[in-house]
């Protein structure tokens, strides 16, 4: 393919029509043509598809016929690629206008190698953006459900609340790490715009700012992973050629520690609570507000984990002791169930001869929807054993559930759970973590999290004379390193007592407020009736051959 060269100008007739290639100034006398006037153009046939009818690549604008030749050529060993048939001829189209598009300077010219590799793949041959792929990847993600749709779910969450707006305009085969790293950096952006949209004059602003949080490592972290994993398909499929979000450094997002309410640490969230629920209330432009709401806050809070003392937990578990889901909250409490499993526990799964409980299912929250589903690891479907109190608390349970069940008759939904709400349907998670809340608050307690009374559970546990392998076996973890780094809040009497023990274990005569024989420091240190001194032995040293 050679374009089979002629030139054109703009020139225009007395009426006003553009010559074309009628206009005598393109030659010279002698019949070559002008160098000074007017472009090259072309104009070769491209196989013809199935109904025969004729196809013509049609370019213009070259500044020397050695240049259409050169970009006829290249444009050829393009089109030459697709094999014969209809398959081929559909493909031989695609290229024949990206051809045409790069040529208007819309888009680059497509690259020989990376054409033939699309091809003989099977893949699309025009470059998509990342958004495009996204979406195609989100759809073969729901048609194979490959992926739990809680986790799909949060993917999504993660594209439109922080990655989209990134990266949906950029070419695929252009993602590439400093790209990816402008996606945090516009999340910095967000958090430090954060404190001055809270205090802005605008309402609107305000308002908007509440319902806002700082997007922390950790999130930050999980956005990079959901990146990581589109890029991971990509790749596997050839579309691009590595994974620039495995390139991406961020901050490190260590495993939150649990942080013991201690009489200080509740003294000073009071005093914040108080001065925070004061200044909503005196917002006239604000909307209303529940103290329960500012309570809960976790902005107010030392840690994003909180673990109460066994006092605290006692006071709570007194305060609830009458509300009809006590037995849930005390099972969380002391065997560190997680609310999902809370939830899903099932009557068929509790041997009460054998004091056991089957972790078999969980409920979650998926698109505001109550959904069942396996445990959350391969190692959460470990039976729980059962002490002989929270036995006597679930048979009470049990007692209570049948009565309501006679009370509904024919109205009573039976879901098998062994917590259920009152007419025997299943509880929504979400709900129970806000009725928990409301407990707490009105008990005159510090806040945690429902999830938090787990934290608590295998604190107690260590401080009850467990060892690490054990606690780690009760809260059925994958390894005994996510026990270590996140469950081993140390309450303040264990920290005492350990403290008190270290101390005894050296030897004093003299007390605090007690003065030295000697009334002050020796110059030289004595030498000790059960040891010799530094500078005895020094000297015995030196005196051997």
């Amino acid at each position: 393919m050679t374009g089979n060269g002629f030139k054109r100008c703009k020139c225009r007739n007395d009426q006003g029509k553009e010559l074309g290639a009628k206009c005598a100034r393109l030659r010279r006398k002698d019949g070559s043509w002008n160098p000074n006037h007017g472009s090259w153009h072309g104009k070769s046939e491209v196989p013809a598809g199935p109904d025969g009818k004729r196809i013509f690549l049609r370019l213009g604008g070259f500044h020397s016929e050695a240049e259409l030749i050169e970009r006829y050529q290249a444009a050829g060993r393009l089109l030459d690629i697709p094999d014969a048939g209809p398959e081929g001829h559909q493909a031989r189209m695609e290229i024949l206008e990206m051809i045409r598009v790069a040529h208007r300077g819309d888009a680059p010219w497509p690259e020989y190698e990376e054409l033939h590799r699309k091809y003989r793949a099977g893949q699309p041959l025009q470059a998509m953006t990342f958004g495009e792929y996204w979406t195609s990847w989100v759809a073969r993600r729901k048609r194979l459900k490959d992926i739990r749709e809680s986790t799909l779910l949060g993917y999504i969450s993660h594209h439109d609340a922080h990655f989209g707006e990134v990266l949906d305009e950029v070419r695929l085969d252009r993602v590439f790490a400093p790209v990816v790293e402008r996606v945090f950096a516009r999340i910095d952006e967000k958090n430090a715009a954060l404190p001055a949209d809270r205090e802005s004059p605008d309402p609107e602003v305000r308002k908007a700012a509440r319902r806002r949080r700082p997007t922390g490592p950790a999130t930050k972290q999980r956005i990079k992973a959901t990146i990581r994993t589109v890029l991971a398909d990509a790749q596997r499929e050839h579309l691009v050629g590595f994974n620039a979000a495995a390139l991406v450094a961020l901050e490190s997002a260590p495993r939150p520690k649990g942080v013991v309410w201690t009489k200080g640490r509740t003294e000073a969230f009071q005093e914040a609570f108080e001065a925070r629920l004061a200044a909503v209330r005196a917002d006239a432009s604000a909307p209303s507000v529940s103290a329960v709401s500012v309570w809960s806050a976790t902005d107010l809070r030392p840690s994003p984990v909180m673990v109460w003392t066994p006092v605290q937990l006692g006071a709570f578990l007194d305060h609830a002791a009458g509300d009809r889901l006590y037995a849930l909250f005390h099972l969380v409490a002391f065997r560190g169930l997680r609310r999902g499993e809370a939830c899903g526990a099932r009557w068929v799964d509790l041997d009460f001869d054998d004091a056991m409980l089957s972790v078999a299912k969980q409920l979650t929250i998926v698109d505001r929807k109550v959904q069942e589903g396996r445990p959350k690891t391969e190692g959460s479907d470990a039976p729980v054993a059962l002490d002989s109190e929270t036995l006597a608390v679930l048979r009470e349970h049990r007692r209570r559930q049948r009565e309501e069940k006679l009370a509904w008759s024919g109205a009573w939904r039976e879901s098998g759970r062994i917590f259920t709400r009152e007419d025997g349907s299943e509880l929504k998670p979400d709900w129970v973590s806000e009725h928990f809340e409301r407990l707490a608050f009105a008990a005159g307690l510090p806040p945690i999290r429902l999830h938090d009374l787990r934290h608590g559970a295998a604190t107690l546990y260590l401080a009850a004379g467990n060892d690490m392998k054990t606690t780690s076996s009760m809260m059925r973890h994958s390894n005994q390193a996510i026990t270590s780094d996140t469950y081993t809040s140390v309450l303040p009497e264990l920290a005492r007592e350990a403290a008190e023990a270290s101390v005894a274990l050296v030897p004093r005569r003299v007390r605090v407020g007690e003065a030295p024989e000697t009334g002050g420091l020796p110059s030289v240190s004595p030498i000790r009736p059960d040891g010799p001194s530094d500078s005895a032995a020094a000297g015995s040293r030196r005196s051997k051959p």
